[in-house]
């Protein structure tokens, strides 16, 4: 199985957030992000989000480096 994740980084923020998110499963992934997402930027939990937050999702352990945004 592969860790997958989320990198905030991606995303332009008014914050210049850093976070980075990694889970063994999409589902467990997505729920965590989408907390976040609610939670630090004041997203609401719509399906548009999640649509976005699911093709933001990357294989493998995050990296150090800057992802492309």
């Amino acid at each position: 199985m592969t860790r997958k994740h989320i990198d905030c980084r991606s995303f332009p923020s008014e914050i210049n957030c850093s976070i980075a998110i990694s889970a063994d499963t999409d589902r467990e992934l997505l729920e965590a992000a989408v907390q976040h997402a609610v939670a630090v930027h004041g997203h609401h939990d719509t399906p548009e989000l999640r649509n976005q937050l699911r093709g933001a999702i990357m294989d493998g352990p995050p990296t150090e480096e800057q992802p492309a945004r």
